[in-house]
């Protein structure tokens, strides 16, 4: 079984569905409103689990009736949790309000993201007592968390490979970016001019501080991959996005970068493991609600590693 890490931010989303957006002072009626575990990498990870592989979540939950509602929902989804706040430690888990447009599927959420506390360094024995990954997921998400987990994985030998999903740019990519195999990346990311200057879109900046490969999401649009030659020209594709019928975009991204790790730590190589997280994604933004769509899974790739 391929063992997948995921390292970064935990929340719990309140996700409410509405006939439309309330303007200011207004209040509108919920047609339903769902309760999950969400982040980054908790979603990638749900998703990763529900693909058969073994998801180890590596994030700070904490104590608290907040921290057990995602626990619960993320023990449901046979995520294995390693939680370096404690459980009995009140480490403020953030809470996501999220409302999905019925008529689009968009959503607009508000968080407070990794914002509200300090995720403390897991111990170097702790991380060692968990299942040897073989490809480990950053979000940029809690820094001192991300740090020692790649310290540990930098020295593992053979080294498992590295996912950066890069969703907006945030100080911390400018250190993950350069350990990245994978740099998965938003059209909206963007590295600075200060840390870059030359950089002419996301798969540039991210190549420019060392990622070995970049794959960039354009929502509907085709999914690029670029992978450098060295000497040679870069070896560069597309994988076109199904138009399909759009019920719910919330955690998409988060679907394909889970469906990209599996994929990865099975052995497909980056446009096939592209093509599949695209259709993993595709399946996601069909189905209504935060949980439903796993039992519509598109055959996972079968393990080649």
């Amino acid at each position: 079984m391929a063992v997948c890490w995921f390292v970064g931010l935990t929340t719990l989303d309140v996700v409410h569905r509405a006939a439309c957006r309330p303007g200011a002072n207004e209040k509108v009626t919920a047609t339903r409103q769902d309760v999950a575990a969400g982040g980054p990498a908790a979603n990638a990870a749900v998703t990763a689990a529900a693909l058969g592989a073994h998801a180890v979540l590596v994030s700070a939950l904490g104590a608290g009736p907040v921290a057990q509602a995602a626990r619960a929902d993320l023990d449901a989804r046979e995520v294995r949790v390693h939680d370096v706040a404690g459980p009995d430690e009140e480490f403020p888990l953030p809470v996501s309000s999220v409302l999905v447009d019925e008529a689009t599927g968009d959503r607009s959420v508000v968080s407070a993201d990794a914002a509200l506390a300090t995720a403390p360094a897991p111990a170097p024995d702790a991380l060692a007592g968990l299942p040897r990954p073989d490809v480990v997921l950053f979000d940029g998400h809690h820094p001192a968390l991300a740090r020692a987990v790649l310290a540990h994985v930098e020295g593992l030998r053979p080294r498992p490979l590295v996912v950066v999903d890069g969703g907006r740019w945030r100080p911390l990519f400018a250190e993950l970016l350069p350990a990245a195999d994978v740099a998965a990346l938003s059209s909206d990311f963007a590295v600075p001019g200060a840390v870059v200057p030359a950089a002419d879109d996301a798969a540039h900046g991210a190549l420019l501080l060392g990622a070995r490969a970049a794959v960039v999401t354009r929502g509907g649009g085709p999914v690029t991959w670029c992978v450098p030659g060295g000497s040679a020209a870069p070896s560069r594709g597309e994988v076109p996005v199904p138009a399909v019928p759009v019920a719910d975009t919330l955690g998409a991204g988060d679907a394909f970068h889970g469906a990209l790790t599996v994929a990865l730590a099975r052995g497909l190589d980056l446009p096939d493991a592209c093509a599949f997280a695209v259709r993993v994604a595709s399946t996601r933004v069909r189905h209504v609600g935060p949980r439903s769509w796993l039992a519509h899974l598109p055959a996972s790739p079968g393990e080649a590693r």
